[in-house]
């Protein structure tokens, strides 16, 4: 079993699941983070059951960060209970592992964003 864990929760507003996974990838609690939206989400609260529209976020981390990534994720979040669930990864590919484990531990650089990579794409003569 690998040293990785895929950390889910939901947002209900795409400004604030990417500033928030932002402040978790460059505070180097997380290495990355998927946002799928149109996810449908029914559950009890506040004496009824609801039916919303959610993006789920799914954020890659390691066992060393999660107490702090789910600290973080708790403090910064807007619900008054987001689901944060850490699910273990079973596998995973060595050379994904590691850079994970890297960018998190400091051993790794930070992670190229779209549009820097287009930008060196571009410059490289890719495009």
């Amino acid at each position: 079993m690998s040293e990785l864990l895929e950390v889910h929760t939901t947002f209900a507003k795409i400004i604030d699941a990417t500033e928030i996974c932002r402040k978790l990838v460059d505070e180097k609690l997380a290495a990355c983070a998927q946002m799928i939206p149109g996810v449908t989400s029914i559950y009890y609260w506040d004496g009824r059951t609801r039916r919303d529209s959610e993006l789920l976020v799914l954020i890659k981390t390691t066992k060393q960060a999660w107490p702090a990534l789910r600290d973080r994720l708790k403090e910064l979040h807007p619900f008054d209970e987001p689901e944060i669930i850490a699910v273990p990864v079973e596998d995973a590919s060595q050379s994904y592992a590691d850079w994970v484990s890297g960018y998190i531990s400091g051993r790794a650089s930070a992670p190229e964003s779209p549009s820097e990579a287009a930008e060196r794409k571009d410059e490289e003569g890719f495009w």
